[in-house]
């Protein structure tokens, strides 16, 4: 199945649908595993604690921060995939991310889990047949969305996030 099967598109989280083409669920999940098998770490090791601006995220804060997002709309995924009906609780990222600690972890290990995660994601999503898929689940602000679509936004997520270091903090290194 592809966004195109989608009855209607997300209101929440619509940025993050919209950095991923019409393709195949499966091939926007693995085009993401790719994309972290091929991110420049190195480079990304080089910022360190480095931010663009004040009170920003480090780079090792922004990879916590997509895990931690991760296993939040997984857990959301197989909810409305199940048949919840209830509206689902909102998570504070600036309080997951205060304490996640990131920054006292290495970044090989926090890519290691990041791709974990992935691969469990899209096994999760292979699970699923075309009903599960199409079945609508209640965000928290009362929005509906369908399982389908939170592919494309944990896909979408990553990328929009791998883009914010690219486009600000790699400046940072000419400096």
């Amino acid at each position: 199945m592809k966004k195109s099967d989608i009855p209607r598109s997300p209101t929440s989280h619509l940025s993050y649908f919209n950095q991923i083409e019409d393709i195949h669920f499966i091939e926007a999940l693995e085009n993401s595993l790719l994309e972290i098998q091929l991110a420049p770490i190195e480079k990304w090791k080089e910022l360190g604690s480095k931010v663009y601006a004040p009170g920003k995220w480090t780079v090792n804060d922004i990879l916590q921060h997509i895990l931690d997002c991760e296993r939040v709309f997984a857990y959301r995924v197989s909810a409305y995939a199940r048949g919840e009906k209830k509206a689902l609780l909102p998570f504070d990222e600036d309080e997951y991310a205060a304490n996640a600690q990131a920054n006292l972890r290495q970044m090989d290990e926090i890519i290691e889990e990041l791709t974990l995660v992935r691969k469990s994601t899209i096994a999760m999503f292979k699970s699923f047949t075309p009903e599960m898929l199409l079945t609508p689940g209640t965000a928290y602000n009362g929005s509906e969305i369908y399982v389908l679509a939170m592919a494309y936004v944990l896909a979408g997520h990553q990328k929009w996030h791998f883009k914010v270091i690219e486009e600000r903090y790699f400046a940072l290194l000419e400096n």
